[in-house]
């Protein structure tokens, strides 16, 4: 598999519709509309509207709305290539993998909001990812079980920390305040509460740096100690402990 195929490239920044109909160009059309207002905002009227067309003729190329998002799920999950040649050494790889799928959300909100559900859609860009991240584990002697489990462990970081980025754009939109603005309107009262002396170490953490969270630092930070304790989980493999989570242990240690 390869995570090249179905890409459409990058959309200009002053957009163009298309003219004339293919699934490509719906496609994009789609993808434009959802990168700029949102999910919601999307319908197949309102792509035949930004293309000059008739919404009837629309059908003709993808049978309705869910199938339409499926296909911009592809487009999207394609428009960039992993490294040629592979970079070495599984932790490299898997850096790699969740960059790539940060980016993608960093690009198209969107797409969180579809990927991130017991039941994503399924094509060859999309289970190229997955591939691509149990291949990193490969030869680690891991059964396709555990590398499973580290692909999704590993995306579902990914996305954790994407939500931020998502409410984010959803809630700019949706009020017209920015999150700097909204920090700078909040500032008086966590001022106000932190002079209270009930909160010491958040005090501390304010003084040395303000309120400012950069998303792309923490993104990287707890990337990174993700991959720390699975280097953890590998060492044990190496020593011949076991690994993996026992039937029923997870809930045992929640009682």
């Amino acid at each position: 598999m390869s995570g090249q195929a179905g890409g459409t490239g990058q959309l200009a920044e002053h957009y163009v519709p298309p003219s004339g109909l293919s699934t490509e160009r719906i496609v994009r059309t789609a993808v434009h509309i959802a990168d700029t207002e949102g999910l919601d905002a999307l319908s197949m009227r309102r792509v035949a509207a930004e293309l000059g067309a008739g919404t009837m003729s629309l059908y003709r190329y993808v049978s309705g709305k869910d199938a339409l998002v499926e296909l911009m799920v592809e487009s999207v999950f394609g428009e960039t290539s992993y490294p040629s040649p592979v970079p070495g050494g599984w932790r490299t790889r898997l850096e790699v993998a969740a960059r790539r799928e940060w980016g993608m959300y960093s690009k198209h909100p969107w797409a969180l909001r579809v990927i991130a559900t017991p039941q994503p859609p399924i094509g060859p860009n999309v289970l190229a990812d997955v591939e691509w991240a149990m291949r990193a584990m490969d030869g680690l002697g891991l059964d396709p079980t555990t590398m499973h489990w580290v692909a999704i462990m590993v995306s579902a970081q990914v996305q954790g920390a994407a939500l931020l980025l998502v409410n984010e754009v959803e809630a700019e939109r949706r009020t017209g305040v920015t999150t700097r603005q909204w920090r700078a309107s909040k500032t008086p009262m966590l001022l106000e509460i932190l002079e209270s002396g009930q909160f010491p170490m958040l005090s501390r953490l304010y003084a040395e740096q303000g309120d400012a969270i950069d998303i792309d630092k923490w993104f990287e930070f707890s990337l990174r100690r993700l991959l720390d304790g699975l280097a953890v989980l590998i060492e044990d493999r190496d020593k011949g402990s076991g690994y993996g989570v026992r039937q029923g242990s997870v809930r045992d240690l929640a009682r």
